[in-house]
């Protein structure tokens, strides 16, 4: 049995170095036939106490990514409005090169740990998340992702294992997570387990309301939310719509009922998945799709100060190269060299108050210590 399941694993890796393989140092081009507008944001005073914190990652997302993205948007992306930009590097302890379970659990908690650990130290010791730090000075708090919840950045935020192949452990997490509102895919790990349990119905023991699509999740007016409307990864952009952006914006009219404020974790999950496919069109479909998500937040956020708006990427994947184009036409060139990730420092993108502190080069732990300390400081 297990030299079969070893078979299959190794048949399924080749079939995927395959799929990606033949696109690699093959130019690809793009343009993007619908651009859509870009509204200015106005500044927004940087120097006053941190109420609101959303945290928003693009999996994968690195500089090149972003400018290829600009360069077919004719020139404009949301991201453009946020006022301090910094790089942060994202070796893990044990590797040169991350995954995203160890740059998640950077993020998340703080702490550099071994490659594919979920927010354990490199010796096995449980870390707590900033999910679980808002919490505990009475803020409310949620994480919205187009993955399966149980995949690498979101279990950073709400779960702890030695390794994030361990789904079905991940998963029986949730239950006792101290996010309120939680979105996402991955149904069948909180369903039909191996070991009996209905995690939905702890779910819902435990004091949520349970949503298994959009007009459910948009039904929930307050309270805990738990909303998983795929039995795995949310289907691509062109056939789910809008729903991250409205996701994000229904989790911060429900979080934001709490006057002592709000933390919110955002994950663009699937540019990462695309460009380890070197699929260029449907990873810049993902990458708008963040990006018009990001315009949506910064706009909230011009409007109620109090609010940090961190973004950023956990890694690079792809090893995208931007070779030509036509900016006027929306059009670009480009070339894969992986399908795997590297090690190139990844942007970050600050907005509102307590901003100020995200310029420079720095670990990607700094990110996350600078938002916690950003929300004590704001707690006082």
């Amino acid at each position: 049995m297990k030299k079969t399941l070893l078979s299959l694993g190794l048949c399924a890796a080749m079939a995927y170095a395959s799929a990606w393989a033949a696109k690699v140092d093959v130019e690809q081009v793009y343009t993007f036939e619908k651009d859509y507008p870009v509204k200015a944001v106005a500044a927004v005073p940087s120097d006053v106490p941190v109420k609101n914190v959303i945290f928003m990652i693009g999996d994968g997302m690195g500089m090149h990514h972003v400018f290829t993205a600009w360069a077919a948007n004719k020139g404009k992306l949301n991201l453009e409005h946020c006022t301090v930009t910094g790089l942060a590097k994202t070796w893990c302890t044990d590797k040169l090169i991350t995954d995203s379970a160890a740059s998640g659990t950077a993020l998340a908690s703080g702490c550099k740990t071994t490659y594919g650990t979920i927010s354990m130290t490199p010796d096995g010791k449980k870390l707590d998340s900033l999910v679980d730090d808002a919490a505990g000075m009475g803020k409310s708090t949620g994480v919205v992702v187009t993955c399966d919840l149980t995949d690498a950045t979101p279990a950073a935020f709400c779960a702890n294992a030695p390794n994030r192949s361990q789904a079905w452990d991940i998963a029986a997490c949730f239950p006792t997570s101290k996010a309120d509102f939680i979105f996402g895919g991955g149904s069948a790990k909180f369903e039909g387990r191996p070991d009996g349990r209905d995690l939905f119905a702890e779910m819902k023991k435990a004091g949520y309301t349970i949503a298994r699509n959009w007009e459910e999740t948009d039904a929930v007016k307050e309270g805990r939310v738990f909303a998983v409307v795929d039995k795995g990864n949310l289907a691509k952009p062109s056939e789910r719509g809008d729903v991250l952006e409205k996701a994000v914006m229904k989790a911060i009219d429900i979080l934001a009922g709490n006057k002592k404020g709000f933390f919110l974790m955002v994950e663009g999950s699937k540019i990462d998945k695309e460009a380890h496919a070197n699929n260029l069109p449907v990873m810049l479909d993902e990458l708008y799709d963040f990006d018009r998500t990001v315009g949506k937040v910064l706009s909230w956020a011009s409007q109620h100060p109090g609010t940090l708006v961190v973004i950023t990427a956990d890694h690079n994947t792809g090893g995208l190269t931007l070779i030509g184009g036509d900016k006027e036409k929306g059009e670009v060139k480009c070339k894969f060299s992986t399908g795997n990730h590297n090690e190139v420092a990844v942007p970050v993108y600050a907005y509102g108050a307590g901003s100020g502190v995200f310029t420079g080069v720095y670990e990607n732990t700094e990110i996350c210590n600078r938002i916690r300390e950003a929300l004590k400081d704001g707690s006082k």
